[in-house]
């Protein structure tokens, strides 16, 4: 995969890709959410990738919000269509992606930055790091799921707080309300998060696969149908066959 604003690394299933556009921390354009929305399509058959981390290039920033300057003078219209593509191409993708996606947030991740980290399965941040959707301070708000997920991940009031006041979040308050899973020092991050990787690639890829389906369905009126539904498909594949073939027998399991 050749890329202009992205790094991809595969080594052992786990696919590092750093956002790289240094120049302007990392921001958000259409080339860029171009190259994120075809790594994920080109990623989701690829065997050779069980786990993928997102992180931004540099020390400063894993993504310091969207290029404000591409669509400073669009209309409603234009400003929907940005949301709709940007929402179904990419954020979405992420979210619904059968395979986990961790956010290794070092650094801004602000406005479109903390949307995108949102959109992955959960999130570990560097000491360093900074969260917010600040914009309302454009006479916005959140177009990119912003305004669904924070609500999800820290609860209504506090999402409602931090919309309207474009409070900014140190990495330990955003751990404090649920917001990051981790708190590491920067340059244990991308460790870390290959660690929790490692130990992703050694369980069913089919079953982390239903419950991530059955996880994003959870504030849905059939969250629990799908769980369920899921749950028992899961009988008929041959990992839980091994699975459980390998509990009784004490040993690791080796998942095909």
């Amino acid at each position: 995969m050749d890329f202009q604003n992205l790094i991809v690394e595969v080594e052992n299933k786990i696919a590092v890709v750093t956002l790289n556009r240094p120049q302007a921390l990392n921001a958000l354009n259409k080339d860029l959410l171009s190259e994120l929305s075809t790594f994920f399509s080109t990623a989701q058959d690829n065997e050779e990738i069980r786990v993928v981390i997102l992180t931004g290039s540099g020390e400063k920033s894993f993504v310091a919000g969207a290029d404000i300057k591409e669509f400073s003078d669009f209309n409603g219209a234009q400003g929907q269509e940005l949301a709709a593509q940007g929402q179904t191409t990419v954020f979405d993708k992420i979210e619904n992606f059968t395979k986990p996606v961790i956010a290794a947030i070092n650094g801004f991740a602000l406005g479109g930055g903390l949307e995108l980290a949102m959109a992955a399965h959960f999130r570990i941040a560097s000491k360093n790091a900074k969260l917010g959707l600040p914009e309302v301070t454009l006479g916005l708000i959140p177009g990119y799921g912003g305004t669904q997920r924070l609500p999800k991940l820290i609860g209504k009031g506090r999402a409602m707080q931090a919309i309207m006041t474009a409070e900014m979040f140190s990495a330990d308050r955003a751990y404090e309300i649920g917001l990051v899973n981790e708190v590491v020092d920067q340059a244990d991050l991308i460790a870390r998060a290959k660690e929790i990787a490692a130990r992703i690639t050694q369980n069913s890829s089919m079953a982390i696969a239903r419950a991530i389906t059955a996880v994003n369905a959870f504030d849905k009126e059939q969250g629990f149908a799908i769980e369920i539904e899921s749950f028992g498909n899961l009988f008929d594949q041959e990992d839980f066959k091994e699975g459980t073939a390998a509990f009784i027998e004490k040993r690791k399991p080796n998942f095909k």
